[in-house]
């Protein structure tokens, strides 16, 4: 045997380790699969997802569900041959770590941080579900004051909000619209509860961060008039289920099958304003809920291009503004599938 026939003998395991190295070495990349989806309308563990306390609940026939993703976790090492079978399947998604992860996020922070947004969403969707049957449940509440503003040493934290200018204020909204629309150089005429006692306050705006304001972070707190709660597993996080959890408040709370009996899906956070915010994701959930069977998904505004372009076979893609969007447009394909709802185009726009 030669000197240079030895050589090559001795390298080949030397370059099999090194690609088998390269192969197998953790990459700072984030891999989105298609995860599964749950049926809110339906039951979990032998028990209804949706539990009413106080008020007739109603489980008729239809689906409504909500979409997961499968992501890797911060602190899971992807390699070579995972991203490759990403990237070839056409359903999932390679993301840079720095775009999905904060630096020195762990495990156990997502999950808390995602387990603390999916409780948010859940209370949410309960005020946002009772508001649209016509039920007063959010009250603006202080939640605290800004040093030095017209409001410190008046208004403290608790201070529930009751009007503004002597008109009845019910939302965060409300709130903020009665102060911006205060004539210039007029005092802002503030009543307010504390401790059970009605008290007034007449406060002169100030410039804050280039918005005229009377200096008071507010939020929202709920009176319920009865119990509802969501049933879901405790390891899924994350907000953007709310808008489908709202909608199946609604539905078990009214007669009848909102869906007509139908499998509906869908995503999107949900503001205590009804409105419906973006999500990550979009093109994953979208397989999800085709691949489950859904004839309808709800598509958050911001996430509309891109919801666009994913490939949802016979399933309509329908953008959702609000709850009360969401709602009409269910309620209008429920009565007649060939109805013009609001579309999704390449643009994010709305299209008939």
């Amino acid at each position: 045997m030669t000197q240079r026939t030895l050589a090559g003998l001795l390298a080949v395991p030397l370059l099999v380790a090194l690609w088998l190295t390269a192969l197998l070495a953790p990459l700072p990349y984030v891999t989105y699969q298609p995860g599964f989806t749950i049926d809110v309308l339906g039951e979990e563990d032998g028990e209804e997802v949706i539990q009413v306390s106080g008020a007739p609940a109603y489980h008729d026939d239809g689906q409504l569900r909500f979409t997961t993703v499968f992501v890797t976790q911060p602190d899971t090492h992807v390699n070579l041959f995972e991203l490759m079978g990403a990237w070839l399947d056409p359903d999932s998604a390679v993301y840079p770590y720095d775009a999905v992860y904060a630096p020195g996020e762990t495990d156990r922070s997502s999950r808390q941080q995602g387990a603390q947004e999916m409780a948010s969403s859940q209370d949410a969707a309960v005020a946002v579900a009772l508001t649209e049957l016509g039920h007063d449940v959010q009250t603006p509440v202080v939640e605290r004051v800004v040093p030095g503003s017209p409001s410190d040493g008046v208004m403290r934290a608790g201070d529930e909000l009751l009007g503004v200018n002597g008109e009845p204020v019910e939302t965060l909204v409300d709130m903020a619209e009665a102060v911006s629309a205060t004539p210039e150089g007029e005092p802002v005429s503030v009543r307010y509860r504390r401790d059970r006692e009605t008290r007034t306050a007449s406060l002169q705006r100030e410039v804050i961060d280039g918005e005229p304001r009377i200096g008071i972070v507010m939020t929202t707190d709920f009176d319920f008039p009865f119990e509802v709660e969501v049933g879901v597993d405790p390891d899924i996080g994350g907000p953007s289920a709310g808008l489908m959890f709202a909608l199946a408040i609604y539905d078990t709370l009214t007669k009848g099958s909102l869906t007509d009996g139908e499998v509906v899906a869908g995503t999107g956070t949900i503001a205590v304003d009804g409105s419906v915010g973006p999500i990550g994701g979009v093109d994953q959930k979208i397989a999800a809920a085709r691949d489950d069977g859904a004839s309808l998904f709800l598509v958050p505004p911001d996430n509309c291009a891109d919801a666009a372009e994913s490939p949802n076979g016979d399933m309509q893609l329908v953008r959702a503004e609000t709850m009360s969007d969401a709602l009409a447009a269910i309620k209008a394909w429920a009565a007649d599938r060939d109805a013009d709802l609001p579309r999704c185009t390449d643009s994010g726009s709305a299209g008939a």
